[in-house]
């Protein structure tokens, strides 16, 4: 045994020594680099996404939080309150203009309920340049309806014009 180790040390020793690569100076990172940068791709194709963080923006800049004063409650909800009159008065005085362009005919007739039809398309159906709103209400009190429910083939007394 001895003989075979005496034989391979030779051998492993007379072999020539592999070329020496000649050595390559270091590459230095420019300044300003990210040094946790890699070149190149981060991950492998197949390896799942990696994420930092919650993937949520946030203004990192200080802020400082003023509380609402009761004087600044009291005027925004002056201000809603006005508003809110202003609106009901347009819509109000809206109605009253419009009611006056166009009163309801004054001449009656009796019509047929179609099948599928609403009070409300009665109404327009018969007078068509007329407010439908003031017209249903007019058909509801000449028939004594209470509701605006109506059935298909039903006659009904309606103002038309």
């Amino acid at each position: 045994m001895r003989t075979v180790m005496a034989e391979m040390d030779t051998w492993v020793n007379a072999r020539p020594s592999a070329p020496t690569a000649p050595v390559r100076p270091v590459r230095r990172r420019p300044r300003g680099a990210d040094p946790r940068r890699r070149p190149g791709p981060g991950r492998a194709a197949g390896a799942p996404v990696r994420y930092r963080g919650t993937g949520v923006l946030m203004s990192r800049a200080p802020h400082r939080t003023r509380p609402i004063t009761p004087f600044t409650t009291v005027a925004l909800a002056l201000l809603a309150a006005l508003i809110t009159i202003w609106l009901g008065a347009v819509a109000q005085f809206g109605a009253a203009i419009q009611g006056a362009a166009a009163p309801v005919p004054d001449k009656l007739a009796v019509v047929q309920v179609q099948t599928g039809e609403t009070l409300q398309q009665v109404a327009a159906r018969v007078a068509p340049d007329a407010p439908t709103g003031p017209v249903m209400e007019r058909i509801r009190e000449l028939n004594k309806l209470d509701s605006v429910a109506v059935d298909a083939g039903q006659t009904l007394i309606a103002p038309v014009g």
